[in-house]
């Protein structure tokens, strides 16, 4: 599976780290950093989370 952000849609309001903590985070600029493009599927549930609580849906999944 592969994240797939939408930096145009993204409001900086963090739901996606409070959901996933070990795939977002936020650079020092307020930017979103993704720390794992690939993440493994043990995370699929953390993921989807974080797609879930976006308000701006800016996050996505894309299964291989």
């Amino acid at each position: 599976m592969r994240i797939v952000f939408d930096r145009s849609r993204c409001k900086q309001h963090a739901q996606c780290r409070g959901a996933a903590p070990e795939l977002f985070s936020f650079a020092a600029d307020g930017s979103l950093v993704i720390l794992d493009e690939n993440p493994p599927e043990h995370l699929r549930e953390a993921l989807q989370d974080a797609v879930d609580a976006c308000p701006g849906q800016a996050i996505s999944i894309e299964d291989d």
